[in-house]
C-alpha cells in the first residue's frame, strides 16, 4: 500500500546505525587524523634533513681546506718519516685534494661568465619565455645531479683504485677533467636558476614571481594521483628536501646582488622580505598538501616519516664507523640527489664579488667569519650526530649497525656474508665492548674487492616492513631481498624524480 504520504513520512523518520560499520567509519576518522599529524611529521623530517644539507654544505668550506691542507702537508713531509705504506696518501686524502683542486679551478672558470650581462640577457625577455626557462632549469638541475654524482665517484675511485689490479678505465685526468667540466656547467646552470628568481624579485609587477610560485601547485596535480609505495615516498621526501634548501641557497644569493646593486642599504631588505617570505611559504604549503593527499590515497600513516628520518640517521651513523665507505657529504648527494660542490662554487663567486676586502680590518673579520663557520659546522654535526644516534635506537635499528641483513647471492652461504659483512660494516670496538665513531679509518687489504661496490646505506631497507611478519618465511624473505634490490635501482635516480614501479 505505496503513496506519497506514506514515503514522505520514511524519508522524514527513517534512521540508520553507523556502529554497524564501525570499521569503516574508524578507517575514515583515522585518516582525517593522519592528515592533520602530516605537517607536524613532515616538516620534522624537512627540519632534519635540510641540517643534513648544510653539514654536508658547510663542509666544503670549513673543514675540506683544512683536510686539503693535511693531506698537502703529509704530501711534503712524506720523506722525512719515510714510505710506512705502499700509499702515499690515504683515500680519503686524495679524494679531498680532488674536490679542494676542482672546487679551485671552478672558482676561477667562473670569472669569465658575466653575471651583470647575464641579468640584463634574461630581463630582456618575455614573461611566458622566463616561466618555460625557470622550469627547462629545473628538469637540466635533475639531470645534472644524477649523472654528476656518478662522475664524481668515477673519478674517486679511479683515482683511490689499488694498483695491482687490471687497467679498466680511461685514467684519471681524463675522469678529471670530465669532472671539472661537469662542476663548471652545473654552477652555470644555477646561477641562470638564481638569475631568473632575481629578475622574478626585481619585476614592477611581480607576474613572473606569481607564475614561477603557481608552478609549485601544478606540482601536486602531477604527484598526488599516482600510485606510491613507501619507498617511492621516501625519494620524492629526499627530493623534497633538497628542493628546499638549493631554494633557500638561491634566496640567499638573490637577497646578496640586490643588497649590493642598493649599497648595502639595510632598507631594501625589508622589501625583499614579503617576497621572499612568499616563495618560502608557497614551498611549505605545497609539500603538506602534497605529502597529505599522497599518503590518504596509498593508506600510508605518518609514522612513515619517522622511519624516514631514522633511515636518514642511519645514514649518518653509519658514515662515522671506522671503516667508512664513503664521506658523509656523498651519502648525501646520493641519497638526496644534493651535490655541494657546484652551488659552492658559485656562492663563493657571488659573495667574492659583492663584497669587497679592503684593509687590515677586513680581513680580521673574514677570518673571524671562517672561524664562526667552523664553529657552526662543528655545533651541528655534533647536534646532528646526537640526534641520530637518539633516533636509531628509537627505531630500534642498532642491531643493523652490527648485524646488518645479509645480501648474498646464490649459491653462497649467508654465515660467511654476514662475517665479511660485519668485518667491513660494524663499529670497531674496543676492549671493552665501547663502540668507535670517531677513529681513522685502517688501511684494508685488496683481497676483498667485491665489497666495495655497494655501502651500507645502500644495503639498508628504508622502511621496516613491519607487515609482512604474518607472511611465510620464504616468501618473506624474497619480497624483503627484492625490496632491497628496488631500492638500489632506485637509489640511482633519486633526483630525476618519482620513479613508480
Amino acid at each position: 500500500d505505496l503513496s506519497l504520504l506514506r514515503f514522505i513520512s520514511a524519508e522524514l523518520t527513517r534512521g540508520y546505525f553507523l556502529e554497524h560499520n564501525e570499521a569503516k567509519y574508524t578507517e575514515r576518522r583515522e585518516r582525517v587524523y593522519t592528515c592533520m599529524r602530516i605537517p607536524k611529521e613532515l616538516e620534522k623530517l624537512m627540519f632534519f634533513g635540510i641540517f643534513l644539507c648544510l653539514d654536508a654544505f658547510l663542509y666544503i668550506f670549513t673543514l675540506l681546506p683544512l683536510r686539503v691542507f693535511l693531506a698537502m702537508f703529509r704530501f711534503i713531509t712524506l720523506p722525512c718519516y719515510g714510505l710506512r705504506d705502499r700509499r702515499l696518501l690515504q683515500p680519503a686524502q686524495v679524494c679531498d685534494i680532488l674536490k679542494g683542486v676542482i672546487l679551485v679551478i671552478c672558482y676561477f672558470m667562473m670569472h669569465y661568465v658575466d653575471y651583470s650581462m647575464m641579468y640584463h640577457l634574461i630581463r630582456g625577455q618575455s614573461v611566458i619565455k622566463l616561466y618555460i626557462i625557470y622550469n627547462m632549469l629545473e628538469v637540466a638541475d635533475r639531470l645534472f645531479s644524477s649523472f654528476g654524482q656518478d662522475i664524481l665517484d668515477a673519478l674517486y675511485w679511479t683515482a683511490t683504485e689499488p694498483k695491482e689490479r687490471k687497467r679498466a678505465h680511461i685514467g684519471v685526468i681524463p675522469h678529471f677533467f670530465m669532472a671539472v667540466l661537469y662542476v663548471f656547467l652545473h654552477a652555470i646552470l644555477i646561477m641562470v636558476q638564481a638569475t631568473t628568481l632575481n629578475v622574478a624579485f626585481n619585476s614592477h609587477n611581480k607576474s613572473l614571481l606569481t607564475i614561477m610560485m603557481s608552478n609549485n601547485f601544478v606540482e601536486i596535480k602531477g604527484s598526488v594521483f599516482k600510485k606510491f609505495e613507501k619507498n617511492n615516498l621516501f625519494q620524492m621526501s629526499n627530493s623534497d628536501i633538497k628542493e628546499r634548501f638549493t631554494n633557500y641557497v638561491l634566496l640567499l644569493i638573490v637577497c646578496l646582488r640586490n643588497m649590493e646593486q642598493f649599497s648595502w642599504n639595510p632598507d631594501h631588505l625589508w622589501v625583499l622580505f614579503p617576497d621572499v617570505c612568499m616563495v618560502v611559504a608557497s614551498e611549505i604549503a605545497v609539500d603538506i598538501v602534497k605529502h597529505a593527499f599522497i599518503t590518504k590515497f596509498n593508506d600510508i600513516t605518518a609514522d612513515v616519516y619517522s622511519e624516514y628520518r631514522a633511515s636518514l640517521a642511519f645514514d649518518l651513523v653509519s658514515s662515522r664507523q671506522k671503516n667508512a665507505y664513503t664521506d658523509y657529504s656523498d651519502s648525501v648527494s646520493r641519497r638526496m640527489g644534493f651535490i655541494p660542490l657546484p652551488l659552492a662554487v658559485l656562492l663563493m663567486r657571488v659573495v667574492t664579488s659583492s663584497v669587497k676586502v679592503q684593509g687590515v680590518l677586513s680581513y680580521i673579520c673574514v677570518v673571524l667569519f671562517y672561524c664562526g663557520l667552523i664553529s657552526l659546522k662543528v655545533l651541528n654535526s655534533i647536534v646532528l650526530l646526537g640526534k641520530s644516534c637518539q633516533y636509531v635506537k628509537e627505531a630500534k635499528m642498532e642491531e643493523k649497525l652490527f648485524n646488518p641483513v645479509p645480501t648474498a647471492t646464490a649459491g653462497k652461504p649467508v654465515g660467511k656474508s654476514q662475517s665479511m659483512f660485519k668485518s667491513t660494516h660494524g663499529f670497531s670496538t674496543d676492549e671493552n665492548g665501547s663502540t668507535s665513531v670517531t677513529n681513522q679509518p685502517v688501511h684494508q687489504k685488496d683481497n676483498t674487492p667485491s665489497l666495495l661496490v655497494t655501502s651500507s646505506s645502500d644495503q639498508f631497507l628504508t622502511t621496516p616492513d613491519g607487515e609482512e611478519k604474518d607472511i611465510s618465511q620464504d616468501s618473506s624473505e624474497l619480497k624483503h631481498r627484492s625490496s632491497k634490490k628496488d631500492l638500489l635501482e632506485i637509489d640511482r635516480f633519486t633526483i630525476c624524480g618519482n620513479r613508480i614501479d
